[in-house]
């Protein structure tokens, strides 16, 4: 877009990632939040003042907020069965998109999806925050390159005080949610391997424990992955336990990346040479940006967002394929995008 003018934004849904990642954008100078949307009044009313909307841009219904409003985008940050649809409406009417991960919770959605992206003026990119840190960006200058090393193996986990945080909201019903730890913050961590070192996943094996007796909201999961070239990993899951933790360790020929962290702060990385040495790098704080800077880049310069509709489907088909493989004890092939 050459418009100088500050990007007019619409925010559907207005709980975690409605109010987080809309407050980037109604503090940034090249953005003014002009609408926002949700079914609780309440919510509508407290986040409308929040960000200066006045009530008469404050929305019951996305559709009526996309008929009625003049907006240039459009902040999906709603249950995730319901990304589809609104994702599809918003570039139908000619909006950029920014919509919380997991972009489709069915294969064929996020297919369709990645499709509209690629032919589309428009810019989709999906909440996956770990291409826009530095220690996954470093991480991935190793692997991903004409003459990088290619992993060999990789272990990766995280835990969460999950199951108690979701309890009476949306996220522990599958009508909802689309599915349960691994399609939620399990999806971040299956974004940030794929991405991190370029490995497309071939088959999964996994092993889950339900919280609820139909087993569809999953509280532990075990996934054994075989990526092409020959690559394996295991990643392990788990909703139940008393706080964050992640860690992602790649390894090549030449040695090991290692990315850790806390809670939902800023992650580490470390080098692991051939001798079991350790190494810090230097990574330049400035170089991170925020969401909304990363989404507004992209929008103003026409380039691909950091993480695109593409890696989402990648996570779409392995998180499809891990779900077929816990139910029916088999290993399954992740379909091909």
């Amino acid at each position: 877009m050459s418009d100088p003018s500050p990007l007019r934004i619409g925010i559907v849904g207005l709980g975690y990632i409605g109010t987080t990642v809309g407050g980037q954008f109604f503090r940034h100078p090249d953005a003014t939040v002009r609408a926002v949307c949700d079914l609780a009044d309440s919510r509508r009313t407290e986040v409308g003042s929040t960000f200066d909307v006045p009530s008469d841009r404050r929305y019951a219904a996305s559709e009526t907020m996309l008929e009625d409003c003049d907006l240039d985008a459009v902040l999906i940050g709603t249950p995730h069965t319901l990304h589809y649809e609104q994702t599809v409406a918003a570039l139908e009417h000619g909006c950029h998109v920014y919509c919380d991960k997991p972009l489709a919770t069915d294969l064929e959605h996020a297919r369709d999806l990645a499709r509209r992206a690629e032919r589309s003026r428009e810019t989709l990119f999906v909440g996956y925050q770990r291409h826009v840190q530095t220690a996954f960006r470093h991480a991935r200058e190793r692997f991903v390159g004409p003459e990088s090393p290619s992993p060999n193996w990789l272990t990766a986990s995280i835990t969460q005080n999950w199951i108690d945080d979701s309890r009476g909201t949306w996220r522990l019903d599958p009508d909802r949610s689309g599915g349960g730890f691994l399609s939620d913050t399990g999806s971040h961590l299956l974004d940030g391997i794929l991405w991190t070192t370029g490995l497309e996943p071939d088959s999964v094996a996994a092993s889950m424990d339900f919280y609820d007796d139909a087993k569809r909201i999953d509280r532990r999961a075990h996934l054994d992955v075989r990526f092409e070239r020959g690559a394996t990993g295991t990643v392990s899951l788990y909703g139940d336990a008393p706080s964050v933790r992640e860690h992602i360790h790649c390894w090549d020929d030449d040695g090991a990346v290692y990315i850790e962290g806390t809670q939902w702060g800023p992650r580490t990385v470390v080098e692991v040479d051939a001798d079991a040495g350790e190494y810090t790098p230097y990574v330049d704080p400035r170089r991170e940006r925020s969401r909304a800077d990363a989404f507004l880049e992209s929008v103003r310069e026409g380039s691909d967002p950091p993480a695109t509709a593409r890696d989402a489907l990648r996570v779409t088909a392995l998180t499809t394929a891990a779900y077929e493989a816990a139910r029916t004890g088999e290993r399954i092939p992740v379909p091909d995008v």
